[in-house]
């Protein structure tokens, strides 16, 4: 179990560290799909690590269909950045 904790641990500090250079990128450009890219990035990584570990849910079902809606989120500023961009 401790080795799934770690792998977690690295999937979120590798999601913060993209949302950082994408931020970072935006105030360097003022480029808005960046922060559409960041936002995008942010809601992938909190979605599948953090909102899906944290959440308690009677009904297992409710919690997975949550993460997912976030992740899709997510993924639809990732899309709305690259066709901005």
């Amino acid at each position: 179990m401790e080795a799934m904790n770690l792998i977690i641990l690295i999937h979120v500090i590798l999601g913060f560290i993209l949302v950082y250079f994408a931020i970072r990128a935006y105030k360097r450009s003022r480029y808005v799909p960046m922060i559409y890219l960041a936002a995008g990035f942010l809601l992938i990584t909190i979605g599948d690590t953090i909102i899906g570990d944290s959440l308690v849910f009677a009904d297992e079902q409710s919690k997975e269909m949550i993460e997912e809606i976030v992740e899709i989120f997510g993924f639809v500023l990732v899309i709305i950045a690259v066709l901005k961009s």
